[in-house]
Parts: C-alpha cells; sequence; structure tokens
C-alpha cells in the first residue's frame, strides 16, 4: 500500500513557492500534507494531495520540474517512543529511512507520518508484520 508523492524542484527565488500553490489552488486540487527542503539555489517541494495527476499537470504547465514517486503513510501511536518504535522496527529489518514527514490530518488517537523507503515492499511487510497499521491511497485521501 503505498501513496503518490509529488515533488516540485523550486528555484530559490521569491513568490516561486507562492506560484506554485496558487496554480494548485485555482485548479482545486487539496494540498494534503507537504515538506519543503531547501539549499542555496532551489528548494524541494513534496505533495501528498488529492488529484496528483492534476497536480503534475497544472505544476508542469507553470513550468515546474515536477516528479511522481510512491511513498508510505504510517499510523504512528502520538504519544512519547510512537516513532522511536516505527524506527526501531525498522532498523531491526535493515530499512534505510530516506525521509519522511508529519501528515497534516490525525488518524483517531495517532499522527500519520509520510515515509519514503529505500525499500517501499520490505518496510510495509516489516511493519504490518509487527501490527503497525499502514494507510492506503484510499484512506489517506479520505481523512
Amino acid at each position: 500500500m503505498t501513496v503518490q508523492q509529488i515533488s516540485v524542484f523550486i528555484e530559490n527565488r521569491a513568490g516561486r513557492l507562492a506560484q506554485a500553490t496558487s496554480a494548485l489552488g485555482k485548479a482545486e486540487v487539496n494540498i494534503r500534507a507537504l515538506s519543503l527542503a531547501e539549499t542555496s539555489d532551489f528548494g524541494i517541494l513534496r505533495l501528498i494531495v488529492d488529484r496528483t495527476d492534476l497536480a503534475k499537470e497544472v505544476l508542469a504547465e507553470q513550468g515546474f520540474t515536477v516528479d511522481k514517486t510512491e511513498v508510505v503513510a504510517v499510523q504512528v501511536p502520538d504519544r512519547p517512543m510512537g516513532l522511536g518504535h516505527i524506527l526501531q522496527l525498522l532498523d531491526e529489518s535493515h530499512i534505510t529511512v530516506e525521509y519522511l514527514y508529519a501528515f497534516i490530518e490525525r488518524c483517531g488517537d495517532h499522527a500519520v507520518i509520510i515515509f519514503r523507503f529505500d525499500n517501499s515492499d520490505q518496510a510495509i511487510a516489516a511493519l504490518t508484520a509487527s501490527g503497525v497499521k499502514v494507510l492506503s491511497a484510499e484512506s489517506v485521501n479520505l481523512m
């Protein structure tokens, strides 16, 4: 169970982030989760949206370089060591976390964290075998 993520490469200049998010808003694409990492020259905006293909099309039309990748949405207990427990399970299974960021919505008394792994299938198998709930794309879009 993976979720599609849009990665947008954005030049570090005034107004470019606003241009990307405004274009999505005008196309009625809802941003569900996001992360922004930057270097001196550009940033990478990672988005979970309700309409991935439309978002990719709209951003490309605005001159952005856009890529679509698979990530995993994991339900994490919202308490001390909730994330730590998940990360220990992954470490014991020799799974590398490439990056992660929090989802905007909660799932009951759990937080939702978006993960990018070096091996998503292995990560999903290890997590579900340990009783950790991995969310489907449909579940994420209904939040």
